[in-house]
């Protein structure tokens, strides 16, 4: 979507297609064309990325202040009960205007009676990719049921639940889990994208986006890099559904988990031998099937559009453009970027991610939001 955005508004300021055109080429309406022009042309790129509140400006039904106030107090008395609790004691001795479970659990959200700690936000949707390979999830399996501090690295496919890497490795560093990642690579092919989460070796806090050189290497084989929400473990669901499974019968076969052929013979049957009910019965052996993309062990500089402007980094991960060195991540250091100009903006590319945004009138740079999800 962050592309196809960004396509849009670069082929409109080019002024060679007619805007109806490009409307009905992007599938979008004319009104929200219009909304991510001036969008952009006010606030730049991150005016089309960043999604925004849809929050009405006024609210006729909102719950009345009495209402609010008999619901906080009563709260603020039970601190350790839920909006269920709350809402049947409000049924029988509340305000005349009796609120819903839900209002109730709005108003002592509003009010800061939520500690963070408490907070489990479900998913907003389902989602399962198209064809096998389209997406790959990637997670360490915590150390329950092992002797090791931790569990194996685990690699599935999210179309076909597929188990493409189930492996204890010495070690959490980059250089091993890159290891581990190449073997898959090379007998399974390259995905389009990976989903995983925010931990080491992938996942770095001091960097503007997260990524760390494991990242950046995975962002040379072309695939997309998409993170999962803060404390969201459901955005992967189908391996940590997968982990229950492996512990599930670590616990009731009482095995020792700890050796590389059990996990291997569990990798067998859980592809070929044990029948998904998301498949219909079907074993995910039965659905995956190699990528058509080749691991390249040594992948050339990306090819980036020819409007594009490529310039190499240095070795701190700066960028030297209009006359100054730009910050754009360590992580970064020596590789080439795209830049793409329109007007007095540049974005910048580093393979298909849009990363920065730069700013010729204003002199600042703006870091553009990577892909975050929030589904399960």
């Amino acid at each position: 979507m962050t592309d196809e955005r960004l396509r849009f508004v670069h082929r409109a300021e080019e002024k060679k297609d007619k805007l109806v055109d490009l409307c009905r080429e992007y599938g979008i309406s004319r009104p929200t064309a219009n909304l991510w022009l001036q969008r952009f042309r006010s606030e730049g790129a991150a005016g089309i990325l960043v999604e925004r509140s849809r929050r009405p400006h006024r609210s006729p039904g909102q719950t009345a202040t009495e209402v609010t106030a008999a619901v906080m107090a009563l709260r603020q008395k039970y601190p350790d009960w839920g909006a269920r609790k709350l809402h049947h004691i409000l049924q029988n001795q509340g305000p005349e205007a009796k609120p819903s479970v839900t209002t109730v659990q709005r108003i002592i959200a509003r009010g800061g009676l939520i500690r963070e700690t408490d907070r489990h936000p479900s998913a907003i949707r389902r989602f399962q990719r198209d064809e096998p390979n389209q997406l790959w999830q990637m997670d360490f399996k915590g150390p329950r049921g092992f002797v090791k501090r931790s569990g194996p690295l685990s690699v599935i496919d999210d179309h076909s639940r597929y188990l493409l890497r189930l492996c204890h490795l010495t070690d959490a560093r980059l250089e091993t889990v890159q290891g581990c990642l190449q073997g898959t690579f090379e007998q399974c092919g390259v995905p389009d994208a990976m989903l995983m989460d925010h931990g080491t070796p992938w996942w770095n806090a001091n960097s503007p986006w997260g990524w760390t050189g494991l990242t950046v290497w995975l962002m040379r084989q072309g695939i997309r890099i998409c993170l999962s929400g803060y404390r969201h473990p459901q955005t992967q669901g189908k391996v940590e559904r997968m982990h229950n499974s492996l512990h599930a019968a670590i616990r009731k076969r009482k095995i020792n988990a700890d050796e590389q052929s059990w996990l291997d013979e569990f990798q067998q049957e859980y592809n070929h031998l044990r029948p998904h009910e998301a498949l219909g019965m079907q074993t995910p052996a039965s659905i995956w099937r190699p990528s058509s993309k080749a691991y390249q062990p040594n992948p050339g500089e990306w090819p980036y559009p020819e409007r594009m402007t490529c310039v190499k980094l240095n070795h701190h991960g700066q960028l030297h453009w209009n006359n100054r060195r730009w910050e754009v991540s360590r992580a970064l250091q020596g590789q080439t970027v795209g830049t793409d100009k329109l007007g007095s903006r540049t974005i910048v590319y580093f393979c298909n991610t849009p990363v920065l945004e730069l700013n010729a009138e204003t002199s600042r740079a703006t870091a553009l939001p990577v892909d975050v999800f929030t589904a399960s």
